[in-house]
């Protein structure tokens, strides 16, 4: 563990939708290896704050920073504010996402694109984004945050599948042109996670090898793994517990 808190310190990460659950861990394990943490949320404010006073009283250094990241003009002024307050971003994680569940003939048009615009466009514009001050520096570090229903039936709807897959489909052709500028891109997918997001679902733990949910935590481990490895770009991270091997 010294050696990533070696790794992280002088670098300024941001964090999407880091009010609670997975991104909420990760924001406190990146400020625990040394980074400066941007915390982004929507609506949870005080989550949030939450988050960043945890942060601050450990010694690190954090902001919380409101944006809807499926808008463009918020993520370039969320930028913006960051860039000023911690310095330019070289750390991305984009963890922000929404799960309607839905049959597929329950489905609506309307919520099929806002899934697509809050799990899939916001990795894409906050990318877009934060893409110059990474090659200004020649290192940059992008993880995206997918899930096992990229390649499975999954719990949500094809909706959640499809913005998902197309997550994936972004991270690899996103390394492939990026890694000669020293910017590598990579996704964790982790399956049935004890968040809010699964709450009141703790029956689908039968299907799980291990026998039990996966916590927040684990999956931030695995985003400091990723960050930890220069050498690996344009690979997905698979957090199942044994339910699903690729």
């Amino acid at each position: 563990m010294q050696e990533t808190v070696k790794d992280l310190k002088g670098h300024v990460a941001l964090v999407t939708g880091a009010s609670r659950g997975i991104g909420a861990a990760v924001a406190l394990a990146l400020a625990a290896a040394g980074a400066s943490v941007a915390v982004n949320y929507r609506e949870r404010a005080d989550a949030a704050e939450a988050v960043v006073a945890k942060i601050t009283a450990s010694g690190g250094r954090a902001i919380a920073i409101a944006a809807d990241v499926s808008q463009s003009a918020d993520v370039t002024a969320m930028v913006g504010r960051v860039t000023e307050a911690l310095g330019p971003i070289d750390i991305l994680i984009n963890n922000a996402g929404m799960a309607i569940v839905r049959g597929v003939d329950d489905l609506t048009e309307a919520e099929f694109d806002l899934t697509i615009s809050v799990n899939l466009k916001s990795a894409f514009l906050c990318t877009q984004a934060v893409l110059p001050s990474m090659r200004a520096r020649q290192w940059g570090r992008i993880v995206n945050i997918s899930s096992g229903a990229a390649r499975g039936a999954g719990a949500i709807g094809v909706h959640y599948n499809a913005s998902k897959a197309g997550m994936e489909g972004l991270t690899r052709g996103y390394a492939a042109r990026l890694v000669k500028q020293g910017i590598t891109v990579n996704a964790v997918a982790p399956s049935l996670i004890e968040t809010d997001m699964m709450a009141g679902r703790t029956e689908l733990a039968r299907n799980i090898p291990l026998g039990r949910m996966g916590q927040a935590d684990e999956v931030a481990q695995s985003v400091l793994m990723v960050l930890g490895n220069a050498y690996m770009t344009g690979q997905t991270v698979l957090l199942n517990g044994g339910m699903a091997f690729i």
